[in-house]
This record gives C-alpha cells, sequence and structure tokens, in this order.
C-alpha cells in the first residue's frame, strides 16, 4: 500500500532573488545554527498552480479555484446587472448569499461595504454603487460559483420585497441547497482539493491539504549580494554637465544558493478530495485523475521556478536531482541532511557533489536506524556516480521515468 509520495529536490539558483519579504530583501530562515535564504511554501505553491506551460495542471480539464476578495462581486453581481437585474437589488440578494454561504467571513464583508457606503456619502465624487467584497481572499471553485449566480438569479426573478431579502435567499438555499453545495465534487476546485480550503462557513465543504510543502532552503549558508544599478535618460536634454544622464540610482538584494525542496502527497486524502469518497474508502475510488496529478506534479517541482525580478535575473532552472519514495510509513524529510550546511573551498569545490554526499549519507542513516520503509527512484544530474546504489534506487532514471513511476504508485500499479 502507497500512502505517502515524497519528492525531495536540490535546485541550484545564481544571482535571483526567489521570494521577498516586506522589506525587499530574500526571506531566510536559521538552521543548524546558519541562516539560510529560504523560498516559502506559498511562493512555490501558486508558481506550481498558475503555471500555464507544457505539464499545467490546467490541462488536466478540471476546475481550478477562484482565489479573490471580489468573487461576488464580479462573477454574481456583474453577470446579474448584464442580464438586466437591477444593480441595488443585485447588490442586496448577494449580500444575503454571501452572509449564508460564508458565515463568519461575511461579517467583514458586511462591515466594509458599510464603510464604502459611508465613505461615498462623504465623498461627492465617489461612485454611487458600492463593490462588494470579503474581508480576506475566499477560496471558492467554479462549480460553486455556477452554483450560487444561477441562486441569486432565481431569487432576483421573484422580486422580493427588499426588507425580506435575507429571508428570502435563506428559505431559496434551504436544506437541499446546503447539502448540494457541500457535496459538489471537486466544488472548491483542483488546487483547493490539493492544497486545502479554509472556510468559517457551515455550508461550504471545509479542505484539508493533501499536498504538504515545505519552505525551500539553501543547503549552505546564505549568500548574498547588493546590487547597485542606475538607469541612464536617453533624452539629451537629461544629460548632466559630466555627461552622466542618470535618471534613476537604486541598489537590490541578489543570492545564489543550492535549494532543498520537499514535497509530500498524501494520496488517500487526495484521491478522497478529488473523488469525493472518505478517505477510509480510497482504494476502491477511480486514482486515474489522482495518478494524473501526481505526476504532473513531479515535473512541476522540478522545472517550474519561482521568482520575483524576473526581468532582470532570468531566474529558471531545472532541478539537479530528483528523489522521489512512495510507502505506507509516514513521511518524513531529508532536511536533516543539510543540518550541518554545506561548506565548500579549495579542497570541496562543487556544492551539488557535497550535497549529494550529504543526502545519499542521512538517507543510509535513517535506513538503517529505521528499516527501508519506501521504494525509491531517482533522476540527476552531475556527480551522481554511486548515489542511486546508496539510496537503494534503481540506476539513474530521467525526469519522465520518474513522474510515471509515481503516478504507478498512485494509481496501484
Amino acid at each position: 500500500m502507497n500512502r505517502f509520495v515524497q519528492i525531495h529536490t536540490l535546485t541550484s539558483y545564481p544571482a535571483s532573488l526567489l521570494n521577498r519579504d516586506d522589506a525587499g530583501f530574500a526571506k531566510r530562515i536559521p538552521f543548524g545554527g546558519v541562516t539560510r535564504t529560504r523560498v516559502s511554501s506559498q511562493c512555490l505553491k501558486r508558481h506550481w498552480r498558475t503555471f500555464e506551460g507544457e505539464g499545467a495542471l490546467s490541462g488536466l480539464g478540471q476546475p481550478m479555484s477562484v482565489r479573490s476578495r471580489y468573487t461576488f462581486d464580479e462573477l454574481v453581481v456583474q453577470p446579474l446587472v448584464g442580464e438586466g437585474v437591477p444593480a441595488e437589488l443585485a447588490r442586496e440578494v448577494t449580500r444575503a448569499l454571501m452572509s449564508e454561504v460564508l458565515g463568519k467571513s461575511a461579517k467583514a464583508a458586511k462591515a466594509d461595504a458599510r464603510a464604502d457606503e459611508k465613505e461615498e456619502e462623504e465623498d461627492k465624487d465617489a461612485k454611487t454603487e458600492s463593490t462588494l467584497q470579503t474581508g480576506q481572499i475566499t477560496v471558492l471553485g467554479r462549480p460553486e460559483v455556477a452554483y450560487l449566480l444561477e441562486l441569486a438569479r432565481t431569487v432576483c426573478r421573484k422580486k422580493p420585497d427588499p426588507a425580506k431579502i435575507a429571508k428570502a435567499v435563506s428559505d431559496h438555499l434551504g436544506a437541499d441547497g446546503r447539502k448540494n453545495l457541500r457535496e459538489l465534487r471537486l466544488g472548491a476546485g483542483l488546487d483547493a482539493a490539493m492544497f486545502g480550503r479554509m472556510v468559517t462557513s457551515d455550508i461550504l465543504a471545509r479542505g484539508d491539504a493533501a499536498l504538504h510543502v515545505a519552505h525551500a532552503f539553501t543547503v549552505h549558508g546564505e549568500a548574498t549580494e547588493t546590487d547597485y544599478f542606475s538607469a541612464v535618460d536617453d533624452l539629451p536634454m537629461a544629460r548632466t554637465e559630466d555627461g552622466q544622464g542618470s535618471g534613476h540610482i537604486g541598489n537590490a538584494e541578489l543570492t545564489s544558493g543550492l535549494f532543498y525542496g520537499y514535497v509530500v502527497i498524501d494520496v488517500p486524502l487526495l484521491v478522497s478530495n478529488l473523488e469525493g469518497v472518505d478517505r477510509k474508502a480510497w482504494e476502491k475510488a477511480d486514482r486515474k485523475l489522482a495518478a494524473q496529478l501526481a505526476e504532473r506534479m513531479v515535473k512541476l517541482v522540478a522545472t517550474v521556478s519561482p521568482g520575483a525580478k524576473l526581468g532582470s535575473t532570468a531566474p529558471h532552472a531545472y532541478a539537479h536531482l530528483v528523489l522521489a519514495e512512495s510507502g505506507n510509513a509516514q513521511p518524513r524529510t531529508l532536511a536533516n541532511a543539510f543540518l550541518e550546511p554545506v561548506v565548500t573551498g579549495p579542497r570541496q569545490p562543487d556544492p551539488v557533489a557535497a550535497a549529494y554526499r550529504a543526502l545519499a549519507r542521512h538517507s543510509a542513516d535513517l535506513d538503517r536506524m529505521y528499516g527501508p520503509a519506501f521504494q525509491r527512484r531517482l533522476a540527476a544530474i552531475g556527480p551522481a556516480d554511486g548515489l542511486a546504489d546508496v539510496l537503494r534506487a534503481p540506476a539513474n532514471a530521467s525526469l519522465a521515468e520518474v513522474a510515471t513511476w509515481v503516478a504507478d504508485q498512485v494509481r496501484g500499479g
């Protein structure tokens, strides 16, 4: 039984700024007594789910989630108004629907709406129509949005008494409507099935993340440099007496490093989220979609780069190493292979080779102490001689072969 699939990667990035903090500097994390450069899991997940090239998640033919504070205004109110529903009626019906569906989250939206209306009254030049928005980003699936739009459309057709709109929406939603929303298969979207959804509503289905994504970090201490730059004004009249013509001077932090990444796929939960079955019944469910998703994730993790400052650093890199593990035992990270930071110097000039040795040594120690609990497949470039033997993996494979193997583990092949 293969209840878990683990994906480990080592990826090198030169002169980049992959993920910035609130001050514009590279994100960091202390580990092993040394500060490392870090890429947050939120950053990684967003780049994977929004990737649009070959092998994108959107190519699976399943709807993705809508993540926005303006979902109800953009995808419910505006379509109703476009169909001829009076704007005020559309907003009031949608506002009542938000209260029913979002629960506690709708309170912030109502407060925002009242604040907007107050500001509009004070500002004569402001728009007369307020925009409905939630207090924080909501994650809704396209099937859920379509269902809510049709419900709002039906209530609007009945032209309810303005004082009784909330009751009209509640009555029309009813027990059946609430049940339908909870049981919509993939109602929250494909990416919500993967990465989870937190909701405060009793109507929308809460989803636990079937993919666990660790923050990536450098296997060595941080390596940073301040990049001083200037922008030259092209027009002659901007030239100064010394002929420099600088229109802007600034600086930014750049980093380089070899990053360890780690992803876990909880196969029973993924199948449960995708197919709408109880987690305990995952083995009897159709696992075709889950297998396809896992196969694509292996390739995305290895080839899709996060990156701020894309235009000035081109931080596009493929992983040096992809190690996939499959088994029934509880997953465990291999990050502790780098608890002692990789150190390079005249005698060890190659950080990749040093990282490979550390990874092999730590994996062998784990196998010796706990037993070889996982099957493995490995794809690696560079000084990987003997790595497959130490890891108890077949001879070095291609990324496509590793991805296919992972899909077979999820499928049960």
